[in-house]
């Protein structure tokens, strides 16, 4: 019989499936490190809708991810966050699906600031002292914006949710996009770039310097000085929209305003067009109805003053009617006196006729014509008086006509544009126009000097 050799019959060999090596490490790490304490520094903070905190513990060199479930966290005395250095008492759990490991804690404290979080502070202190962050010195939004930069990553969600929320607000709003790295070591130097070249050569009203949420790692673009100082001394607005509403950098303190999301940044910098079409519906209205309260206001005052005005024509044609009419008495009134004389002549006549004294005749022919002349007399002083008196009032209507009173040289001089008669040279100012009335036409002369007495 020949003797076996291994080449022959090598050992059977135990072939794994990924489940039961998965299995076996789970066994093996969870027995091995049942529960121990570990410290390091918090990164990628995030607490989904379950209540459960999932965040990455680092140190300089490795990092592992870790767990602290809601029953847990609720008894937490501090609220964790990115850059804070804990120390936690926890055990090693295997996901057997995934064959991915972390740490479950079952207790975490803080143990100081994490070296991202203490440059971060002292660099907010340094910005602050120098005077990046005072109020004073933000710039005011314009109310209606024309063009609206966006600076931010071409391909991340900050982008999509600004142009959606803004084409919702005002649909034919220009957005100009200056895509920028917003992680790496060039972030920051293609961000400045960004900014200043807006500055120069862009036409925008408004930078919106935005971000989606992430690490305090991830973020640290927008904790550079340079970047910082770029947007200090920016002329145009810059509105950050950087991370989460927890987030916090550097530029959101130095920026003229902080929106919580780069989706707020839309609603906060974009206006509702309907909404300013409603206000200018409502401030037309209010125009119209105040321009129409004006004019109806106007139009009675010149109503009322159109009434009190006189034409001179009307009343030189009153002067007329007034003339003729006294003309027309005067007339009458002579008519009737002749005819009273007239008539006590007859009936004296008569009662002489009657008489017929013959002895008499020569003397009562003689009173007669005494009579007669007498009579003739008183007639004829009584026309001259008459006349006299007619003539006199002839002479005071037209002293008292305006037109004559211009034919005589004289002339009309009224102020524009109210067109008052001015009486007193105290009435007028230099330069002021003023309108000359004579008896043939009109003159529009301007005034260079004045004397009063």
């Amino acid at each position: 019989m020949k003797p076996t050799t291994v080449a022959n019959n090598p050992p059977k060999q135990h072939i794994y499936s990924i489940s039961e090596l998965n299995s076996n490490i789970k066994q093996l790490l969870e027995d091995k490190y049942p529960f121990l304490w570990i410290s390091g520094e918090i990164s990628n903070y995030r607490v989904p809708s379950s209540g459960h905190c999932y965040f990455t513990l680092k140190d300089s060199r490795s990092q592992i991810s870790a767990v602290l479930f809601r029953n847990q966290a609720a008894s937490l005395a501090f609220r964790p966050k990115d850059g804070m250095a804990v120390i936690g008492f926890g055990r090693v759990a295997v996901y057997e699906p995934r064959g991915s490991y972390q740490i479950v804690f079952e207790y975490l404290e803080p143990r100081g600031i994490g070296n991202l979080q203490i440059a971060f502070e002292k660099l907010k202190r340094q910005l602050s002292a120098e005077g990046l962050f005072d109020e004073l010195s933000k710039k005011t939004l314009p109310k209606i914006p024309k063009t609206i930069a966006i600076v931010t990553s071409p391909t991340g969600a900050a982008i999509r949710d600004f142009i959606q929320v803004a084409q919702r607000r005002f649909a034919n709003l220009p957005i100009q996009v200056v895509p920028v790295r917003v992680q790496g070591e060039s972030a920051p130097r293609e961000i400045i770039q960004a900014l200043t070249w807006l500055n120069e050569f862009g036409s925008c009203d408004v930078i919106v310097l935005a971000r989606g949420g992430g690490s305090i790692e991830d973020l640290w673009a927008f904790n550079d000085e340079q970047v910082a100082r770029t947007i200090f001394k920016s002329r145009i607005p810059v509105v950050s929209a950087i991370g989460h509403e927890t987030d916090f950098t550097i530029a959101d303190f130095v920026a003229d305003l902080r929106a919580p999301t780069p989706s707020a940044a839309a609603e906060i910098v974009v206006p509702l067009k309907t909404e300013l079409q409603s206000r200018i519906y409502e401030m037309k209205r209010k125009l119209y109805v105040s321009t129409s309260s004006s004019l109806k206001l106007l139009e009675k005052q010149f109503i009322g003053l159109r009434n009190r005005i006189v034409h001179p024509k009307r009343r030189l044609q009153d002067w007329r009617m007034r003339q003729d009419d006294l003309a027309t008495r005067l007339t009458t009134t002579i008519n009737d006196v002749i005819t009273r004389k007239k008539e006590r002549i007859a009936f004296r006549r008569e009662m002489l006729l009657q008489g017929s004294p013959v002895k008499n005749i020569t003397t009562l022919r003689m009173r007669l014509d005494n009579f007669q002349q007498a009579l003739n007399g008183e007639m004829f002083y009584k026309l001259q008086d008459r006349r006299t008196f007619l003539c006199k009032n002839s002479a005071m209507l037209d002293a008292l006509n305006p037109m004559a009173i211009l034919q005589r040289g004289y002339s009309i001089t009224r102020s524009l544009p109210n067109r008052t008669i001015v009486r007193d040279a105290s009435e007028v100012k230099t330069d002021q126009q003023l309108e000359v009335v004579l008896a043939s036409g009109k003159l529009q002369v301007t005034v260079t000097d004045k004397q009063t007495q």
